[in-house]
């Protein structure tokens, strides 16, 4: 097998520092050619000197002279900024970037990526959530693989393998339900962010685990999952399985379903993606089904919690839709972390930048751009 050379966007996050564990299990298959953080220097430097990248890029421009004094030394150009992450991913030495970034913030180098011919391994769902139209028809164009690293969309694709010549019927796209499972509307009035932070099975970032609290993270994966896959709306159902040990399904025209089970442990889908198309070893913990006598499933609470038909109606409506419920998500995710708004009050005002923000039917990614600022300014007075 080929060394593969990999640029890690968002390297300091839970993805990235979980993608560094399988870069350093396996040094013969992976080189590390980039790492790059927003504002965490002091682990980019631990990363940096450990792994010996070419290139690091810290996005924040305040911290640059700390991390150019630590690595200058060890022979590691240290960039900054934003523009220097859509820089950075074109270089000749990487073939893979895998896109770890939280948000918004991943669209811009992941399309400068797959226009520079790069193979993508994506982390960041928003990207196919904002600009999904755009997205894969560039990697089409450019003939690049997007191979995704989100455990749901990960194990649709490990189903999928040896099937592509054989439609889907439909998919099944299962949730944990977060920590409110079961809970009402009146329960969630008044819950805290240290309730939200506490998701039963997975170990996420902040952003992630509110968003899988309020089920807005599965309704984002419902709409990244239409255009990894190029379904229709009604080709996707969501599930709620508590133990999250079967990460996905596939039902086929036969009507027989496949299912991708294991335990919850993203360096599964991370080893997958970057390793695709071989199943590397591992030491991962094995699943033991002694230990999981039942597996149960139940349908999602729509009225309690509305996030997850936002994301169906915006893509049922296309155009930017999904583009105003993300930008809407993010502030409403943020302010939610600052104690500024309930838990309830989140989806309040995702619905009211879905009502007020200018729609447009076919947008251009300038139009994604704008979208992006406007739906952030109106999110803010509604703050």
């Amino acid at each position: 097998m080929q060394k593969r050379h990999l640029a890690i966007l968002g390297s300091t996050g839970s993805i990235g520092t979980q993608a560094l564990e399988v870069v350093e299990a396996n040094p013969d298959i992976f080189e590390v050619e980039v790492l790059t953080a927003q504002n965490n220097a002091d682990l980019l430097i631990e990363q940096a000197a450990k792994f010996r990248p070419n290139v690091v890029v810290i996005s924040n421009e305040d911290l640059y002279d700390k991390v150019f004094a630590a690595l200058d030394p060890l022979d590691i150009k240290v960039y900054t900024g934003d523009k220097s992450l859509a820089s950075v991913v074109t270089m000749d030495s990487v073939n893979i970037v895998l896109t770890a970034l939280v948000g918004y913030a991943g669209l811009i180098p992941t399309v400068a990526a797959i226009k520079a011919g790069k193979h993508i391994a994506l982390a960041n769902k928003e990207t196919l959530v904002v600009a999904g139209e755009l997205v894969t028809e560039l990697a089409q164009k450019h003939k690049v693989d997007i191979l995704p690293v989100d455990s749901e969309h990960s194990a649709i694709f490990q189903c999928l393998v040896g099937e592509f010549h054989n439609p889907i019927e439909k998919i099944i796209l299962t949730a944990s339900g977060g920590p409110f499972r079961g809970k009402d509307r009146e329960f969630l009035k008044t819950v805290t962010k240290a309730q939200a932070l506490k998701h039963p099975n997975w170990s996420m970032g902040a952003k992630i685990t509110i968003d899988s609290a309020s089920l807005m993270n599965k309704g984002l994966e419902v709409i990244e999952a239409k255009w990894l896959f190029g379904l229709t709306p009604d080709q996707i159902e969501v599930v709620v399985h508590p133990q999250s040990i079967i990460h996905s399904m596939v039902q086929f025209e036969d009507g027989s379903m496949k299912a991708q089970m294991g335990l919850p442990d993203m360096r599964v889908p991370i080893q997958f993606a970057i390793g695709y198309p071989n199943r590397l070893k591992s030491n991962f913990p094995r699943m033991d089904f002694a230990q999981f006598p039942s597996l149960t499933f139940e349908k999602p609470d729509y009225q309690t919690f509305r996030n997850l038909g936002f994301a169906f109606e915006a893509l049922q409506t296309g155009g930017n839709m999904a583009c105003i419920v993300n930008a809407a998500n993010e502030i409403a995710v943020a302010s939610f972390l600052r104690d500024e708004i309930g838990f309830l009050e989140m989806s309040d005002l995702i619905e009211d930048c879905m009502k007020k923000v200018s729609f447009v039917r076919t947008p251009t990614l300038e139009d994604y751009i704008e979208t992006d600022k406007e739906t952030r300014r109106l999110a803010l007075e509604f703050v």
